[in-house]
């Protein structure tokens, strides 16, 4: 079971609360535990923060997501100018900024960049679901790598 969706969004921080309201109910009704989603929507939102930050001259930025095979993928699509480095640490505890990136490594398994300067910027975050016990979900993704769908 496949369930995929994109948003457009405008380059606005409002629109962040309804990309994690969408994601977050989607996780929700299959069953992910609530850490699990917790993390998916912290590092969503840090994506789309920078989308939102750093995204421009474009007044748009796009979130795709695919849920299935018992993991959540995401991409964040904008297309700004894209980042020169990726932080390796975090930032002196002063700095306001800069500790995006490091937070979404840290609740994902997997983060990619494809960056294309004056073009855009691609991130990719993957993280493997936890599932409720009685997650209908789950039992259907086992069932389906029990039968080598």
């Amino acid at each position: 079971m496949d369930i995929e969706f994109s948003l457009a969004m405008p380059r606005d921080a409002i629109g962040i609360p309804m990309v994690r309201r969408v994601l977050g109910d989607a996780l929700r009704s299959l069953g992910v535990t609530e850490d699990c989603v917790s993390d998916i929507l912290l590092a969503t939102s840090e994506a789309c923060t920078n989308a939102v930050r750093h995204g421009g001259p474009a007044n748009r930025y796009e979130v795709m997501a695919t849920i299935g095979h018992g993991r959540c993928e995401l991409r964040v699509v904008d297309c700004g100018l894209g980042l020169e480095t990726i932080p390796k640490q975090y930032p002196p505890s002063d700095a306001e900024n800069g500790r995006g990136i490091l937070i979404m490594r840290a609740v994902v398994d997997e983060i990619s960049f494809d960056i294309t300067p004056g073009q855009g910027t691609v991130v990719r975050l993957r993280k493997e679901l936890d599932w409720d016990e009685d997650a209908i979900a789950h039992h259907l993704t086992l069932a389906g790598q029990l039968a080598g769908v």
